[in-house]
């Protein structure tokens, strides 16, 4: 943190975050959403309405915010109201939004053999195959070793 004065509203949720073993980010990225939303209220946080909340979250869809920032706040705003200022059921109508799932990408029977035709050597050609065929990440192929491979199964 920084070393500019801290109100005692910041310092308690500070101390709240702290029992609760929040991470750093995590704290930094609460009172970040907090001092916005602030800002954009205009007056002390703990004066807000339920109102205000809403048009917050207005606001932020009107800038396109992403679901993960819309998220974050959603999260960071209601830990504030619900821990540090004991207002429970204040905040609890923000929206959340779901997080679109994204498919993975997969490559066609050509682009496959394609990528393997570029490898430099057999050795490399193996370790694409493998890593590939078992969807495996560039540490596990790394550390295979050849007891790793079930011989009795092929």
């Amino acid at each position: 943190m920084s070393t500019e004065a801290v109100s005692p509203l910041r310092r308690r949720m500070i101390e709240d975050m702290m029992i609760r073993q929040f991470g750093t980010h995590t704290q930094r990225d609460y009172i970040r959403q907090v001092r916005e939303f602030t800002a954009f209220l205009g007056c002390p946080p703990d004066r807000a309405e339920p109102e205000d909340l809403r048009r917050y979250q207005l606001h932020l869809a009107s800038l396109g915010a992403s679901y993960s920032r819309m998220n974050m706040a959603s999260t960071a705003l209601r830990f504030f109201f619900h821990v540090t200022l004991s207002r429970p059921g204040f905040g609890d109508r923000m929206a959340r939004i779901p997080t679109p799932e994204r498919l993975p990408v997969v490559l066609s029977p050509a682009e496959v053999a394609l990528l393997l035709a570029h490898a430099p050597d057999l050795k490399y050609r193996a370790a694409l195959s493998v890593a590939y065929g078992y969807g495996l990440r560039i540490s596990e192929i790394a550390h295979l070793k050849v007891t790793d491979i079930d011989s009795a199964a092929c």
